[in-house]
C-alpha cells in the first residue's frame, strides 16, 4: 500500500517528527511504499535517523535558496507570500507558517494524490486534507494533542471538518472519548506513539541527577519545576537538574534560575542528539508540563528504567503512569507538591530502583511491535472498505 505521512517540517527536532519517522520506518519494513512529505524544507537531511527505504520529499523547498527579498508596505500585505492562509485557523500555533503561497501549493499538491493512505499530522493538515485531499484516498488525521488544549476556533473546524475523515486517530483513550463525544459518527481510532526501538542502557539509580527534556515553552512547565526543583535540593545539596531543549523562555529561566540560588544545581542543557545517554546517566525524570497529549520524552526516559515525577495534566501522564507504581503523579501547577514528590525519590534509592523497574516494563507496551500492527490493521481495514464496494459492482458487472 502507498502511505503517506505529512509533516509541516520533516527537518525540525519535535517529537512529533521522531515518532512519524519510528512509524514511516516500520511500515516500510512491513512491505509497503513509504514516503514522508515536509511542507517545508529549509536544510540538507533531517535531524532523525529513517529508514532507508522511506522516501523524504518536500512540498516548499527552500534549501540552498537565496533570501527573499524584503517587502514593505501594500507588496508586503497583498503579496501571496505574506497573506495569511484562507482555512487555517488564526489559534491553530503553526498558522504563521501557511501563508497563502504555502498553504496553496499544499492544496494543489493533496488534490493531485491518487490511491493509498495520506496520514495528516497536526491540526492545520488536517483540516486542508479533510477539506481537499482526493476522496479515492484514504485520509487519516492524527491528532497529537488532546481536544481541550485546541482553541475554540480550531474545535470549532475539527467539529466541522474531521468527519470527512475515513479515521481520527488520537494517542490515549481519554483524547478517544472526549474526540468521539465531539464527533459522533467519525471512527475514533486510540493508537499511542511508539518510542523508537533498540537497546538502552539502564540507570544505576547512583547518580544524583535529575533530568527533565522538551521545547523551552510554557507549555513544558519548565517555571514551575525550578522552585520546585530549589525546594528539594536545599536539604539533599549534592543532587542536580539538567534541562534538555532550546525555546523562546530560555532567558527566563536562566532568570528563575538565579533568582531561587540554584546556579550551581539546576542547568539548562540546550539540545542533544543524544537524549539517550543522558537519561542513562539519570535517576529520575521529571515531566512538569502544563497540558501534553502523549508525552514521549517520558516514555523515553522510562525505556531507560528511570521512574518518572509527574503532573497530572491533562492528557497522557496518567494514562501511562499508576501512582506510586511507575513514578508519582502530582497535582497540576503544584510546585510544594512537586518538591516533595522530587525530593522523595531523592531521599530513596531502592524506592528509585522499584519505580525504575516498574517503569521499564510498562514502556514496553509502546515498543514498535506492539503499537505498530495497530496502524497496519486499521490501513488494511479502511483500505478493504474503500475498495468493497467497488469490488461488488465490478463483480455484478460481469456476471
Amino acid at each position: 500500500m502507498k502511505i503517506r505521512y505529512l509533516l509541516l517540517n520533516a527537518y525540525g527536532k519535535g517529537g512529533t517528527i521522531r515518532t512519524v519517522f519510528n512509524q514511516a520506518g516500520s511500515m516500510a519494513a512491513a512491505g509497503h511504499d513509504v514516503e514522508v512529505v515536509s511542507v517545508v524544507r529549509r536544510r540538507k537531511s533531517p535531524r532523525f535517523p529513517l529508514d532507508r527505504r522511506v522516501r523524504v520529499t518536500a512540498i516548499v523547498d527552500t534549501y540552498g535558496a537565496p533570501p527573499a527579498p524584503e517587502r514593505s508596505g501594500w507588496t508586503a500585505r497583498f503579496s501571496a507570500q505574506g497573506r495569511p492562509s484562507r482555512y487555517v485557523p488564526s489559534g491553530e500555533v503553526a498558522r504563521e507558517h501557511f501563508t497563502r503561497d504555502v498553504e496553496a501549493r499544499v492544496i494543489r499538491w493533496m488534490a493531485r494524490l491518487r490511491g493509498g493512505a495520506l496520514v495528516t499530522t497536526r491540526p492545520a493538515l488536517n483540516i486542508l486534507a479533510a477539506r481537499h485531499a482526493g476522496t479515492d484516498v484514504v485520509r487519516i488525521g492524527q491528532e497529537h494533542m488532546n481536544l481541550g488544549t485546541h482553541p475554540r476556533d480550531v474545535r470549532a473546524a475539527i467539529l466541522r471538518h474531521y468527519p470527512r475523515f475515513d479515521a481520527v486517530a488520537v494517542l490515549t483513550e481519554r483524547d478517544r472519548e472526549e474526540y468521539g463525544r465531539l464527533l459522533p459518527g467519525t471512527r475514533v481510532v486510540c493508537i499511542p506513539n511508539a518510542v523508537h526501538a533498540g537497546r538502552k542502557r539502564q540507570s544505576s539509580y547512583a547518580n544524583r541527577i535529575v533530568v527533565a527534556a522538551g521545547r523551552l515553552k510554557s507549555q513544558k512547565g519548565f517555571d514551575l519545576l525550578i522552585p520546585a526543583f530549589a525546594q528539594a535540593v536545599a536539604t539533599r545539596p549534592g543532587w542536580q537538574l539538567r534541562i534538555f531543549g532550546n525555546g523562546d523562555k530560555e532567558a527566563q529561566l536562566r532568570g528563575l534560575i538565579d533568582e531561587h540560588h540554584v546556579y550551581n544545581h539546576a542547568f539548562l542543557m540546550g539540545f542533544t542528539p543524544r537524549l539517550d545517554d543522558e537519561l542513562a546517566k539519570a535517576s529520575m525524570f521529571v515531566l512538569s508540563s502544563r497540558f501534553e497529549g502523549l508525552p514521549m520524552v517520558m516514555i523515553e526516559s522510562m525505556t531507560h528504567g528511570l521512574p518518572v515525577v509527574s503532573y497530572d495534566c491533562p492528557t497522557g501522564p496518567a494514562d501511562v503512569i499508576t501512582d506510586g507504581r511507575e513514578g508519582l503523579l502530582v497535582p497540576p501547577r503544584d510546585v510544594d507538591a512537586l518538591a516533595v514528590a522530587i525530593g522523595q525519590l531523592m531521599d530513596d534509592e531502592g524506592l528509585r530502583a522499584d519505580m525504575g523497574t516498574a517503569a521499564l516494563a510498562r514502556s514496553r507496551t509502546y515498543a514498535p511491535e506492539a503499537v505498530h500492527p495497530r496502524w497496519e490493521e486499521l490501513f488494511t481495514t479502511l483500505a478493504a472498505e474503500r475498495t468493497g464496494p467497488l469490488r461488488k459492482l465490478v463483480r455484478a458487472a460481469a456476471a
